[in-house]
């Protein structure tokens, strides 16, 4: 991997940790419904305006109800959870529960009869699984009613992500990358629309709110799907999805940095736990099936957005 590739890399999961925090401070302000409706909305326009820009084809109309469903499942349901999540949640919490997404699309792939989980990933599973019990079980945050709900709202977020990137392996066949893109944005838009309309701020919300939609918007979803367009072409899907281990790592980061947030030692050890998860989880086995969507697919879409 060049120097510049590397740079790359880590400036992608400094964006997709950002998401984060940037969520943390919109939803309170936007609501989680109307954050998550801004930030498609404007992300699709930011990346239609590239397309047009670099005369690069767009074509969603010819695959629109594919992109309402995976705009759906892996976009708006998902973001939606999150900010929900993020009322009551710490920015850092939230984004050490995102990265169970690799073990949560393992066991949806099981649901959907796509290969039973060998030794390997079912061991992650269960590590995973102590790895969350570490998280909330071991916090000195006291453990009441809405903080359980939150910490189940993320769960979600990360399953939804999960049969998200299955049915985009499935649906996203023969799609350029960059359609893939738009076309999941605008489908979550439209999905959502009705719904932010219902539940639009009464009020102006303050200039820290603004600025964080614009820069969840432009930066960790529009510029990072770019740079993740590029990394995949210059190293490959696999070298790129080490970002998984990064993303968790740079959401505590930023939450400490710029909410003041606590760095507990339960912290620390949930998030070594569930990233063991995640790397015996995505880790090569005879057990894998040829026809099965790749790890790579499955482990990125929970940061692709």
């Amino acid at each position: 991997m060049s120097r510049k590739d590397l740079v790359t890399l880590l400036s992608l999961a400094l964006l997709w940790g950002a998401s984060f925090l940037f969520m943390r401070i919109a939803s309170p302000a936007f609501g989680p419904v109307f954050t998550t409706e801004l930030r498609v909305s404007l992300a699709a326009l930011t990346l239609i305006v590239y397309a047009l820009l670099r005369k690069r084809p767009i074509g969603v109309l010819r695959h629109w109800k594919a992109f309402l469903i995976l705009g759906a499942i892996n976009a708006a349901l998902p973001f939606t959870l999150i900010c929900m999540a993020e009322l009551h949640l710490s920015a850092s919490m939230a984004a050490i529960l995102n990265a169970t997404t690799p073990m949560f699309t393992a066991l949806a792939a099981w649901g959907m009869g796509q290969g039973k989980p060998g030794w390997s990933k079912s061991i992650g599973l269960v590590i995973g699984l102590g790895g969350v019990a570490v998280l909330v079980g071991w916090s000195p945050v006291p453990m009441e009613g809405k903080i359980l709900y939150s910490v189940f709202l993320s769960l979600g977020a990360a399953l939804s992500y999960g049969f998200g990137g299955l049915y985009a392996s499935h649906a996203g066949k023969g799609i350029e990358p960059l359609t893939l893109a738009i076309g999941q944005q605008l489908g979550a838009s439209l999905v959502l629309l009705p719904l932010a309309i219902i539940y639009a701020p009464r009020h102006l919300p303050p200039a820290s709110a603004i600025y964080s939609v614009i820069g969840l918007s432009f930066l960790c979803t529009s510029v990072a799907y770019l740079m993740y367009f590029r990394l995949i072409r210059n190293i490959g899907a696999v070298k790129t999805v080490t970002v998984t281990f990064l993303v968790p790592i740079f959401g505590i980061l930023w939450g400490v940095l710029f909410l003041k947030e606590s760095l507990y030692l339960n912290t620390v050890v949930g998030l070594g736990i569930i990233l063991l998860s995640v790397t015996l989880v995505n880790r090569k086995s005879r057990e894998s099936s040829p026809s099965s969507p790749s790890r790579e697919t499955k482990t990125l879409s929970s940061y692709i957005d």
